[in-house]
């Protein structure tokens, strides 16, 4: 799962991070029988040097992985699995927190469908003493071996999937107010009360706002990056998205604050799609809805046609899955309310902390 080892970077700053700082590494996993084996070798050898303590939180699998993660919990002393009630990856990583973080100065946050460089957890720890940042995150380049998934992979690396993130492209590391998550300082990821465990989707950006708002930096980083692997098939990347619409939805309305440019332009997809079956007598209706068909097929096909006919097709339609379930969980979220709790609500996490039974 680990790529080779990076060039460049600041790999003697990571070594002098390596000798001195308690890291917990948190790895939230469902049904990843099929490489979780591998990610947790890669990662308890790369982390030899690191005072660390391995945690597995398993949302409810049912493919083998329990089985597979008690099989490795019993050979690595620095491996503890347990069990994630809740399921969402948001709850797995604060149960995490709540049972291990005592003492310890870090916390990493490994997400298991997904390949990391070698160094990875050292580098960011060096990168969080350099810049005194409250989280480091990293740039994501996604992967697919063939297919569909190839084709899904070059939309998300792509503006017209990724809608130009900070951290979906490439360019010089800096301050930034959201990014994919790796490393926080665990204190300060205590003290805005963890993730919301009531959110499935979009917990990391939610958690940016609270993060950003009290006072505390997000650090960009371009010296280590992860690989991650896409959905293979239309049902779960619709899926997938609708979801991750439904959680921007819901943090908009928590905080109250405006899109952006780029979460605007798919959440237009659904109003299209109203025009078109709501007013078919009006030629102009079909004029939003055909353009954006156009772009994303288009699009597709140029990004795709490197790779042959069939990938060209088939980038089209996952840009397609990408923005239309994203506009629809988008549009599903703004319309019902959010259902998410708010910050009085008794099942936060801060309140837990306030409990005494989480890290300080």
């Amino acid at each position: 799962m680990y790529r080779e080892q990076f060039t460049g970077g600041p790999e003697a700053e990571a070594d002098v991070a390596a000798s001195s700082d308690k890291v917990l590494i948190v790895v939230p996993c469902l049904n990843e029988r099929a490489h979780i084996g591998e990610l947790i070798a890669q990662l308890c050898a790369d982390t030899a040097q690191l005072d660390r303590q391995n945690v597995v939180v398993d949302g409810g699998s049912t493919d083998g992985t329990q089985s597979l993660l008690a099989e490795i919990a019993a050979r690595e002393v620095v491996v503890t699995v347990i069990a994630n009630p809740k399921k969402f990856q948001s709850a797995g990583v604060n149960l995490a927190v709540r049972a291990f973080g005592d003492g310890r100065r870090w916390l990493a946050r490994i997400d298991a469908h997904a390949s990391y460089p070698a160094g990875y957890v050292s580098t960011l720890i060096a990168e969080a003493r350099r810049t005194n940042a409250a989280s480091v995150v990293v740039a994501m380049r996604s992967h697919g071996t063939q297919g569909f998934q190839q084709a899904v992979a070059l939309v998300q690396n792509s503006a017209i999937g990724a809608g130009g993130a900070a951290h979906r492209r490439s360019g010089k590391a800096r301050f930034v107010d959201h990014g994919h998550h790796a490393l926080f300082d665990l204190k300060r990821f205590v003290e805005v009360g963890g993730y919301d465990e009531n959110v499935s989707h979009n917990e990391d950006a939610e958690f940016d706002v609270r993060l950003v708002c009290a006072g505390g930096k997000i650090w960009l980083t371009r010296a280590v990056d992860v690989t991650y692997f896409p959905r293979s098939s239309v049902k779960a990347l619709f899926r997938q998205y609708r979801n991750y619409g439904r959680g921007r939805a819901a943090t908009i309305l928590r905080h109250r604050k405006l899109p952006k440019l780029r979460q605007v332009l798919p959440a237009g997809v659904v109003p299209a799609w109203a025009a078109l079956l709501f007013l078919p007598w009006i030629a102009i209706a079909c004029a939003p809805l055909l353009c954006w068909s156009a772009l994303c097929l288009l699009y597709g096909a140029k990004l795709g046609m490197r790779f042959g006919p069939r990938a060209a097709i088939f980038a089209g339609l996952a840009a397609m899955t990408i923005h239309l379930g994203w506009s629809i969980g988008f549009w599903l979220e703004l319309l019902t309310g959010s259902r998410r709790a708010r910050d009085d609500d008794g099942g936060r996490f801060a309140a837990v902390l306030n409990a005494g039974d989480a890290a300080s």
